[in-house]
């Protein structure tokens, strides 16, 4: 009788499982369809799969001779490789852009000299407090004594480059320089246009200003510039010809000196 029972049970459940997986199976193909279709869709190619029939039997009489090896994984490796080579020229083309050394990476301003005494340390060099428009002066140190009077250096308005790296000169730490015309024999400060004042930038015509905060010594950025830099017949300061100016005020000028560096 226990025997009679416990076949039973084991009956009905085979019965309800088989039930179950019938719908289990009808579900997954049902998935699969969905799936093929949306790939479909999406433009993806669809390969025949062979049924288990004719693969069990193929599988069987290789398993002694071993698997071939595919090349289609390295090609698609050297696709893959030559796809990457692609999208990392873009990158190239932005380090290009980002190595562009010229005026523009030069922060020229204007400054109004509002202190100026000898260096204690320095018979040649002028320690100057000027107003380039922040909440401070700046401390800049230049070596004009020989070439400017003291008289001439005081409240005068200068055009100043703003974002070299602070160095120390014989003890003060200099935090700019006051841009000059200047040849063997002479050096004149150059002169901004009437109506500049304290901060205004300079600007160079066909080089949007794109400033560093601090050039970096060792890209040698103004060192680049400097053979560019220089006066024309017309006594205005010029990077390759192109006038620096104060937008909408004019240009900055040399007194007297023409095709002069600009330093």
């Amino acid at each position: 009788m226990f025997e009679d029972v416990k076949k039973i049970k084991v009956e009905e459940k085979i019965r309800i499982l088989t039930e179950e997986n019938k719908v289990l199976r009808s579900k997954i193909e049902t998935a699969k369809s969905e799936l093929i279709r949306l790939e479909v869709s999406h433009g993806k190619k669809q390969y025949q799969i062979p049924n288990k029939i004719s693969v069990v039997p193929s599988v069987i009489a290789e398993v002694s001779t071993p698997p071939k090896v595919e090349k289609e994984p390295v090609e698609k490796k050297e696709r893959k490789e030559k796809d990457g080579a692609k999208k990392a020229k873009p990158k190239a083309s932005e380090s290009a852009v980002e190595s562009i050394v010229d005026v523009r990476k030069l922060d020229l301003r204007i400054g109004k000299i509002v202190d100026v005494n000898k260096h204690a340390d320095a018979d040649s060099l002028y320690v100057e407090k000027i107003d380039v428009g922040e909440t401070n002066p700046r401390t800049i140190v230049s070596g004009l004594v020989n070439h400017v009077p003291i008289e001439e250096m005081q409240g005068r308005m200068v055009m100043v480059l703003c974002n070299l790296k602070p160095v120390k000169m014989r003890g003060v730490t200099s935090e700019g320089m006051v841009m000059c015309a200047s040849t063997p024999d002479k050096v004149e400060v150059l002169i901004p246009p009437a109506g500049a004042v304290p901060g205004d930038l300079v600007s160079c015509e066909g080089y949007p200003r794109e400033p560093e905060p601090v050039m970096n010594p060792k890209k040698k950025i103004f060192e680049t510039c400097a053979p560019d830099l220089k006066t024309n017949e017309e006594k205005v300061a010029c990077y390759k010809n192109s006038p620096l100016i104060v937008p909408d005020k004019g240009p900055v000028v040399a007194s007297t000196l023409k095709g002069a560096p600009v330093k």
